[in-house]
């Protein structure tokens, strides 16, 4: 990764913290897998600070070449996101937005996921950063999808069709059920990740948590 090294502790707890005041580092940790230590990452004044598998590094954050959003869910979490963020002298940093806790247990850190990524390009923008900020899956890629979805429906139609010439009305049922529940399934993956560009003042909502509800004046009151 980069070949800067920093010996400063982050903190190991999972959570992302902002401290009062204008500059102060906002941190934010996950969990990757159940073995080994959490990847920590810290925004401060000097850039990207991170530790990752005993390696450390700060990256100015003019030095960041690009970032790459996308949906990435999982079995055990649906709502689970990904940012990949490259140097431009070589090397990359993937942060999810969700961590390890047990073996059956994949906790979502999503306002705490969102609110570092927010910090990350507003101090990127402040840096004067030039880097490339993509969304999604790469072109190529979203179309080798989109055609393997389309050869799916292809042959799902096909055996209805023969289903329903045959009289198979339960196999007929089972396409439909299995047509309905895959269609519900990819449909947010391929519509998220539809390949884009955007820019520091317009972050793609639908490639990030979605943000804690404002609370309720009335209510407080």
């Amino acid at each position: 990764m980069c070949p800067n090294r920093r010996n400063g502790k982050l903190p190991t707890t999972l959570q992302a913290r902002s401290e009062a005041g204008e500059g102060a580092a906002v941190r934010y940790a996950y969990k990757a897998s159940l073995v080994g230590s959490a990847h920590q990452f810290e925004l401060t004044d000097e850039g990207l600070s991170w530790r990752i598998a005993g390696r450390s590094g700060v990256w100015d954050y003019a030095d960041i070449s690009a970032v790459k959003l996308s949906y990435r869910p999982v079995s055990m979490q649906q709502q689970r996101f990904r940012v990949d963020i490259d140097h431009a002298k070589g090397g990359r940093i993937a942060i999810l937005s969700t961590t390890w806790q047990t073996a059956t247990l994949v906790a979502p850190q999503g306002h705490l996921y969102r609110d570092f990524i927010v910090e990350l390009h507003r101090r990127m923008q402040a840096a004067g950063s030039t880097a490339r900020l993509v969304g999604g899956l790469g072109s190529k890629t979203y179309t080798a999808a989109l055609a393997v979805l389309a050869w799916l429906a292809v042959a799902m139609v096909g055996l209805l069709v023969m289903a329903l010439m045959t009289a198979n009305w339960t196999g007929a049922l089972f396409l439909l059920g299995f047509a309905a529940l895959f269609t519900w399934q990819v449909r947010g993956f391929v519509g998220r990740n539809r390949p884009r560009r955007y820019g520091f003042d317009q972050l793609p909502d639908t490639l990030l948590p979605k943000p804690l509800p404002k609370p309720d004046r009335n209510q407080a009151q």
